[in-house]
């Protein structure tokens, strides 16, 4: 992007400044970003973070990050004023927002792997993250009203905190992506330990308009222990041990969930057709596998007629899977009886069907035989179902067993209509519309 004439002398003197700092040792200037920490833990308490759930702050989210990405260089202006993604319409993926006074200032949004995979995976080699056991999260969409990016990180480290206390309690992540400019990625590796990836510098993403980027990752579990050795001692503004790990924020409201569930989605048919057919064309842009892997994730009849019609041969229709599995970690317990001894075991379900689920075990299961599963499906909804181990595998550590269902009480029938609705992260007494309509 061209440089206006009138900030040419400031843009230089920028340059200049930053290439002088780049010739500092790699600890100074690590030592320098950490002196400008400054992590109020007393926000004031106009300041509200919460998830993106309406059509007005959604779009002023995408509109924030527009302009963001506009101004940087980082796409090319968009008659809808907003910058709008794929991955934002699928359940998977959080926008979060930050709040001043009612007004949206701040978000950030959180992708985890899905079957569209992650923006970056198409330039970055993610092979050794993968290797490791925990799901995986891009942070993207990051963007900062620019009447707050000069106070201080007032709202940039109140974000940073709630996307770091969501992914590591809320979401089911124990690895972070990131992809962002050369120039950004030494803030990211100096207060928060990201680790670049194996193809450390890319000079044209397509994701941000040809922008350079640079691939970084996080080990959420290890990160505690990086934070705790470098700013323990440190004064509580300049703490981000305390703040990310110790501190409790009351300006951060965590989802509402009745179900143990690990997603929060909130595009419904409505605001679906709102950002990715009228404001946009989002979906008219899709190719033909991506349109039907689109179909195969909201398969209610209220989508189809907002999702874009898609022509795909056999063998892709009969690849995608014909009952949508949901991420969700619930306690339960399976039970069997054989020559009337009955034996119990404890489960911890990570994945469901309408028809079964996908649970851990820490010791054998029998398989084959039938019995009564009781699943904590939230801290007020259980779920008493017979079933049956129908497979099962070991890793040396824990025991990974499919499940059929034989038949269903109302409470599994319910969790299922509100999966399928795409509104999990509300109160979900009306889930049952949903069975009506089935």
């Amino acid at each position: 992007m061209k440089t206006p004439p009138a900030t040419k002398p400031k843009h230089t003197l920028h340059q200049t400044l930053r290439k002088a700092f780049s010739f500092l040792p790699r600890s100074l200037r690590f030592a320098i970003y950490r002196s400008f920490v400054d992590c109020d833990p007393a926000p004031d308490p106009r300041l509200v973070l919460k998830i993106a759930e309406t059509k007005e702050e959604l779009e002023a989210c995408f509109k924030l990050l527009h302009d963001a990405y506009v101004g940087s260089g980082f796409m090319k202006p968009d008659p809808s004023g907003m910058r709008v993604t794929i991955y934002h319409a699928l359940p998977t993926t959080t926008t979060l927002c930050a709040k001043f006074d009612g007004e949206v200032v701040g978000t950030i949004s959180l992708i985890r792997e899905s079957v569209f995979g992650f923006p970056l995976q198409a330039i970055f080699d993610l092979k050794h993250v993968r290797e490791k056991p925990g799901k995986i999260a891009e942070v993207s969409a990051l963007a900062v009203h620019p009447k707050f990016r000069a106070t201080g990180g007032s709202i940039l480290f109140p974000l940073m905190k709630f996307m770091y206390q969501y992914c590591a309690t809320y979401f089911d992540t124990r690895h972070l992506v990131i992809a962002v400019n050369p120039n950004r990625i030494e803030m990211y590796e100096s207060l928060l330990f990201f680790s670049r990836l194996t193809e450390t510098h890319v000079e044209n993403y397509d994701f941000a308009n040809g922008a350079p980027a640079v691939g970084a990752s996080l080990d959420l579990r290890a990160a505690p222990e990086m934070l705790k050795q470098v700013y323990s001692g440190k004064s509580k503004r300049k703490n981000l041990y305390h703040y990310f790990l110790r501190l409790k924020l009351p300006n951060i409201q965590v989802p509402n969930r009745r179900y143990f569930t690990t997603n929060d989605p909130v595009m419904t048919p409505e605001l679906l057709d709102y950002f990715f057919n009228l404001r946009t064309h989002g979906f008219a842009h899709l190719n033909e596998r991506e349109k039907a892997l689109l179909h195969s994730i909201y398969s209610l009849p209220e989508y189809k007629t907002l999702l874009p019609p898609v022509f795909v041969d056999t063998d892709l229709q009969s690849s995608l899977r014909q009952h949508q599995r949901y991420v969700i970690k619930c306690p339960g317990s399976f039970s069997v009886t054989v020559e009337g001894r009955t034996t119990g075991y404890d489960l911890k379900l990570i994945e469901f069907s309408e028809y079964g689920f996908l649970a851990h075990s820490k010791v054998p299961l029998p398989t084959q035989v039938w019995g009564e599963v009781i699943i904590q499906l939230g801290n007020e909804e259980r779920s008493i179902v017979r079933a049956v181990a129908v497979r099962g595998r070991t890793d040396g550590v824990h025991g990974f067993y499919g499940f059929r269902l034989a038949e269903t009480d109302l409470s599994w029938r319910k969790f299922i209509g509100a999966l399928k609705s795409g509104t999990t992260h509300d109160d979900l007494d009306n889930a049952s519309v949903f069975l009506a309509d089935e």
